[in-house]
């Protein structure tokens, strides 16, 4: 889960029964706010199909913005193995720059920061018998801030979510100061469902303890029969 890396996966999509990706999971094509650079966001659900650079450059990403202390409540840097294990463990997108297909051969010796412009996961929020109800973990890399990446992500998480077997998403977590974020998801249709009063110990606010906004929002029926039976 979000707070914490360390947790065991609590399996939804892929699972023992369901490998690979939904046939409706495609790579989604978009174009960035300055209305001329194509990008493409590519689902994956392993970790292995991630090459190896591309994997140590989001790890790199993900610690930087630990490190700036203003929007994940993780104090340490993770290692690339750990990274892995937590980023991918169920299902994660990457945007980068181009038209790209999902089984393009992706250039392990690519300048990454040139190309990727950021990723998300998706996983369960809840064990059993509440893991359709999912939470997600963004990142926009360094180079990408500013052109629209984020908003584009989050539409592609939208879309994806109830494909992947979810019907609602939480975010536990999001800090009122982190104004980009909450306006992405304003504009998205979530709402504000819960208040963590003095939740955040931020770099950027040092002596005062900062709000956490709990956004919620439906992502298709309730229909129980489209779930995966339980035991």
């Amino acid at each position: 889960m979000l707070d914490d890396p360390s947790s065991p996966p609590i399996q939804r999509w892929p699972s023992r029964a369901t490998t690979g990706l939904p046939a409706d999971v495609r790579p989604r094509r978009v174009t960035l706010r300055d209305g001329e650079t194509r990008a493409t966001i590519l689902p994956f659900a392993s970790k292995g199909q991630i090459p190896s650079s591309l994997l140590h450059f989001l790890c790199g990403q993900l610690n930087r913005e630990i490190e700036a202390g203003d929007t994940y409540p993780m104090v340490d840097a993770m290692q690339p193995e750990a990274f892995g294990a937590y980023w991918f463990q169920n299902f994660a997108a990457v945007m980068l720059v181009g038209a790209l297909d999902l089984d393009a051969d992706l250039a392990r010796d690519a300048d990454w920061s040139d190309v990727c412009l950021g990723s998300y996961y998706v996983k369960p929020n809840y064990p059993g018998r509440s893991s359709h109800v999912c939470n997600a973990g963004f990142l926009v890399t360094e180079t990408a801030r500013g052109r629209g990446v984020g908003r584009l992500l989050g539409e592609s998480y939208v879309d994806w979510a109830p494909r992947l077997g979810y019907v609602y998403s939480v975010f536990n977590l999001v800090y009122e100061t982190n104004v980009a974020s909450c306006r992405i998801w304003d504009r998205l249709g979530f709402q504000q469902i819960g208040r963590v009063k003095g939740c955040g110990r931020l770099k950027s606010h040092p002596g005062v303890l900062v709000d956490a906004i709990v956004y919620g929002r439906e992502l298709g029926g309730r229909n129980v029969q489209n779930l995966e039976p339980l035991s």
